[in-house]
Order: C-alpha cells, then sequence, then structure tokens
C-alpha cells in the first residue's frame, strides 16, 4: 500500500484552515463585540437560537457569506456571516427554519447578502412548508450599501407576503429594530418582544426630537410595554429565555402549514369532566362585571390558554387552548374591560386572529358576553363602521369548524359578529343566562313604549312589568332556539364537553368556497 504523504499533509492543511475560518465566524464581530453585547444583558445570535431549538439540531448555512462594497473603509470590516446567522433547526423534534440578526457584526445592520441569507431560507420554508422564525436585533439598513440595502429589505416583505397563510411566520425582537427592520416583523403572524432590551420603532427618538421638538424615551416610543398596548406585539416576555418559551409554546399549537392540521396531543383531561362552579360566575347584577378568563380556563384542557395581544384591546380575549388534545383559537368578550363592549381595536385584535386561525385551520371557538359595539364619537369618527365590519367579514370568511356559545349578552350588531349562526358558524350553543336581542329589556322599552311611560300615572311599575314582559317574549335564549339561530341551550357544567364532541363531529368539516383571486377585507 502506497501512502502519499504530500497529499495528506496538503488536506490537513486544508483541513485547519478550514476549522479556523469555522471559529472565525462563529466569533461573528470578535470576542469584544460579544463581551459589550453580554454586558447589556444580551444573548448573542448563536446563543438565541441554541436556546430556541432542540439540542444539537442547529444546521447553519450560509456561514461565510460576506458584503463585497468597500466604500467606507468597508473593506476593513469584512466578518464571515455579515450580520446574520440562520439555517434550520428542530423544536420540540418539529423542522424550522431560523435566522438571528448578529448585532456583534455592524449593530446587525442589513446588507445586501444579509438579505439573500434570510430570503434563502424563507424560500426553503416555503418550499418544504415548515414555521419560519426571525430573531431581531438590528440597527436597521446598512447605510454604506445604499439602496442596495433598502432593496434586500423590500425582497424580505415581498417574501414574508408569499409567505403569509402557507407558513407559521413568528419575530421575536430581543434588541434594536428601526427602519426597514420593523415593517418585516409587522408583516408577520405573531411578534415577541422582549422588556427592556426591545424597542421597535420607524424613526426613533432623536427624529421625533429633531421633527417635533418633543423628548420622549426609546422605551417609550417603541418599547415592548408601548407596542404590547398598541398591538405591534402580541407578547411581551420579560427575558430572552421567556421570550424563546413562548416561541415553543406558539409552534406546539401550530400545523406545519397549511396543507396540514394543527397536531392533536394525548390529553389526561376528561373531555366530558363537569364543572357545576361555572354557573356560578355569572353575577345576578348584569352591571357587575366577572372575568371571562375564568371560564375559558375552566372548559380547556388542563386551564393552560396561551392569550395573545393579552395588552392589547383588552375588552376581547383571543389565543389557543386545547380540547381534549386538539388545538383551538378562543375569541371571548371580557366584561371586565369596557363590558366586553366591541370597539375598533377589539374589532382588529379578533378579525385578525380569525383570519389566521382560518388559515391554518385552527377551529374557532367563541365565547359572547356583549352589550353591543361601543357608542361615542371618538369611535365613529374613527371609524368603527370601517374597522367593525372586519370582524363580519373574518368569521364570514372562515371556513374551519366554527362553535360558538352565548353566555351572557349578545344585543344588536355585536350579536351578529360575535360568531352567530347566520355567519354560517357550524354550532351556536347558550346558557340559560343568554340574552339575545336588537336592545336590552331598559333601552328598549324606553323606545318602544315611550309614550305609555311618558303617559303613565306610576311609570315605574310599568317599566317593570313591561321590562319583565319584553325579556320573556324576546330578550332570553329559548326564543333564538325557537328559531333554531341556537341550536341548544346547555348547563353551564356541561360545557367542556359539548364543545368537545361538536370538535369531534366537526373533525373532518371540508367547505368550498367561490373561485376568486381574493376577496377586499374593508382595511
Amino acid at each position: 500500500m502506497t501512502i502519499k504523504l504530500g497529499s495528506s499533509i496538503m488536506h490537513a492543511k486544508k483541513i485547519d484552515e478550514h476549522s479556523e475560518k469555522v471559529r472565525i465566524a462563529l466569533k461573528g464581530g470578535g470576542q469584544d463585540r460579544i463581551d459589550s453585547q453580554h454586558e447589556k444583558g444580551k444573548l448573542t445570535a448563536r446563543e438565541r437560537i441554541s436556546i430556541l431549538a432542540d439540542e444539537g439540531s442547529f444546521v447553519e448555512i450560509d456561514s461565510m457569506a460576506t458584503h463585497h462594497y468597500h466604500d467606507f473603509d468597508m473593506q476593513k470590516k469584512i466578518y464571515p456571516g455579515d450580520g446574520v446567522v440562520g439555517g434550520y433547526a428542530k423544536i420540540s423534534g418539529r423542522q424550522v427554519y431560523v435566522y438571528a440578526y448578529d448585532f456583534t457584526i455592524l449593530g446587525g445592520t442589513l446588507s445586501q447578502m444579509g438579505a439573500k441569507k434570510i430570503t434563502k431560507l424563507m424560500d426553503h420554508a416555503s418550499r418544504n412548508g415548515c414555521p419560519i422564525i426571525g430573531i431581531m436585533d438590528s440597527g436597521g439598513a446598512r447605510i454604506q450599501e445604499g439602496i442596495i440595502s433598502l432593496d434586500g429589505f423590500a425582497d424580505i416583505f415581498y417574501h414574508n407576503q408569499t409567505a403569509s397563510g402557507v407558513i407559521p411566520q413568528i419575530t421575536a425582537s430581543v434588541g434594536p429594530s428601526a427602519g426597514g427592520s420593523v415593517y418585516s416583523p409587522a408583516m408577520t403572524d405573531f411578534v415577541i418582544m422582549v422588556e427592556k432590551s426591545a424597542t421597535m420603532f420607524v424613526t426613533g427618538p432623536d427624529v421625533v426630537k429633531t421633527v417635533l421638538g418633543e423628548e420622549i424615551s426609546a422605551e417609550e416610543l417603541g418599547g415592548a410595554a408601548a407596542h404590547g398596548k398598541s398591538g405591534v406585539a402580541h407578547f411581551v416576555a420579560k427575558n430572552e429565555y421567556e421570550c424563546m418559551d413562548y416561541i415553543r409554546d406558539l409552534v406546539s399549537f401550530l400545523p406545519q402549514n397549511n396543507t396540514e392540521d394543527p397536531p392533536i396531543l394525548q390529553s389526561s383531561d376528561n373531555p366530558n369532566r363537569i364543572d357545576n362552579n361555572l354557573v356560578g360566575i355569572i353575577p345576578e347584577n348584569e352591571k357587575e362585571p366577572y372575568d371571562m378568563s375564568e371560564i375559558i380556563k375552566s372548559i380547556i384542557d388542563d386551564g393552560k390558554f396561551l392569550e395573545v395581544h393579552k395588552l392589547f384591546a383588552e375588552n376581547i380575549i383571543v389565543g389557543f387552548a386545547r380540547f381534549n388534545g386538539r388545538p383551538v383559537g378562543i375569541v371571548a368578550n371580557q366584561p371586565m374591560h369596557l363590558a366586553g363592549a366591541l370597539d375598533i381595536s377589539s374589532s382588529n385584535k379578533a378579525a385578525r386572529f380569525i383570519r389566521f386561525c382560518d388559515a391554518f385551520n385552527m377551529p374557532i371557538v367563541t365565547l359572547v358576553d356583549t352589550p353591543g359595539y361601543m357608542p361615542g364619537y371618538n369611535q365613529e369618527s374613527n371609524g368603527i363602521i370601517r374597522h367593525g365590519s372586519k370582524l363580519l367579514f373574518a368569521y364570514c370568511e372562515a371556513t374551519v369548524p366554527k362553535i360558538t356559545l352565548v353566555i351572557g349578552k349578545a344585543y344588536g350588531g355585536a350579536y351578529i359578529a360575535m360568531g352567530s349562526k347566520n355567519l354560517r358558524t357550524d354550532v351556536n350553543y347558550a346558557w340559560p343566562t343568554a340574552r339575545c336581542a336588537v336592545l336590552g329589556a331598559p333601552a328598549a322599552i324606553k323606545i318602544v313604549n315611550r309614550k305609555d311611560l311618558k303617559n303613565s300615572k306610576d311609570p315605574e311599575s310599568l317599566r317593570k312589568q313591561l321590562e319583565d314582559d319584553f325579556g320573556k317574549k324576546f330578550d332570553n335564549p329559548y326564543v333564538a332556539a325557537s328559531h333554531g339561530t341556537v341550536d341548544a341551550v346547555i348547563n353551564p357544567a356541561q360545557t367542556r364537553s359539548m364543545i368537545s364532541k361538536a370538535l369531534e363531529m366537526l373533525a373532518n368539516k371540508r367547505e368550498k368556497t367561490p373561485s376568486r383571486k381574493h376577496g377586499n377585507i374593508n382595511l
């Protein structure tokens, strides 16, 4: 046997050179910048991915990519990876694609090559039908590359649009995001922001001060708390570890893509479990609020509810849960805030969530207790009609299994908008405490019997009698049941069982819609 010693030495040298290149690439912008990142209480791009992904599952691609621009002394600032770390990995054994902006390299600014890396991963994710996850820590477009960097962002936005409704898109904002780097997250399905360290703004506090002369902090302008209330952030995490937990929880509820059903898990919680305490949650005095989340947690598997947009439009609750292991999207009025009335923000919040559920084959369970749409000049002048119609459009458009339960008030246009029967919901239940009518008895009597009340010698007694009569004739669930707009009036204690059985019955629902390019929702 002949040993080619010279060849072996040459190959070994190449392997050593390769190992050194890999070692340099793994250092991003260098140890000094890594240390600086840690001193700020922040993790590096690769550390974030390692926390998110199953151990040993991450495979990086384009780790040696570099920029090719030499103006502004950029030839001295060439780093492997060029500000983005990306590849594919697994979360709880399921394939995902992930990229993270690397702040240690030129502040995580986006270059032409960084954009190519991201869009390459988005193409892979769309073709292979897997979620795409972006981790943002970026100074925005790289100024030194001019319009080419802006073109890179435009390409990412286009990919966000083509992937929308095809694969789940999740964004984690863990550091500063400015300019173009905030619009891609806004086009994804879910945004998680980390308290104190994450910011998202188009211009930033310096520009606000220059243009408007106002002093405002980055936290006030585009921090996690601010965007939780504005609706930009769906979740606000205390730290980066909790942020990654949110992503893992989200992925556990979602299908890989729009051709699959959400994953069904084995549940030890009896689907026919009875809760006799439910009936006691509703106060006898209709003016007293109660917490709808108590009802939600009682009827779902193990009380585990992943609430979405918790800080935004708190008069409506949306989020993910399971019934007998089957994932569902829940939409519910929250009487603790604005008495559960629908307004502009809650209509937007619920409509977008419903459309997400419909895109990814997630059944929708609606819990209703609302006095109507919010009245007032502010709502009217800011377009409650336009925004409120989005909720109607979303329910009408959705073809997934839709189950509605009326718990308390269901009045006027809000009754219709919250998954009423004629919006083609599949199963509609009501508790005996439900009240379905154009108006509640007090308001209705003031209008319909105003002359009788005005001419009465004892208007208070007459009012009470008329309200009682109205309640018996109109304002109760049995009238709705007599017309078939409510399929059954159920014992509150049996709510979990009834919804679980309905979901099982509807598991194979298929509904065809008219052929068209797309509808024209009233944005």
